[in-house]
């Protein structure tokens, strides 16, 4: 493995390698290729990922990851001040990353 791996992809075989649903083998290439595209739309389209503030890499990639995160805040305060009781502290959503790269560019000389 070198710096320029990509650690995405690498994190992404290994999720697929030990989901439980991930056959030992296939019967074929399309029978593959079937597990795959419906394994990674899942992963990118519908799957929470901690690493990107329990949102999708999709809402993420195309930037309305932070609209969502803005109605999740509403609806925590909103609950908050209806329950107050429930609450000995403020709850805090995690942070989305503003940055990732595979490969970070050179940095300009």
């Amino acid at each position: 493995m070198t710096d320029r791996d990509d650690p995405y992809s690498e994190a992404a075989f290994k999720t697929l390698k030990y989901c439980p649903v991930f056959p030992g083998r296939f019967a074929s290439l399309a029978d593959a290729r079937a597990f795959c595209q419906h394994f990674f739309s899942y992963y990118n389209h519908e799957r929470y990922h901690a690493e990107v503030g329990l949102h999708t890499p999709f809402t993420v990639h195309m930037g309305t990851a932070h609209a969502i995160q803005d109605k999740r805040a509403e609806t925590i305060a909103r609950f908050r001040s209806a329950n107050p009781h429930r609450f000995t502290r403020t709850p805090r959503l995690p942070k989305i990353p503003q940055v990732a790269y595979i490969n970070q560019p050179e940095e300009a000389a």
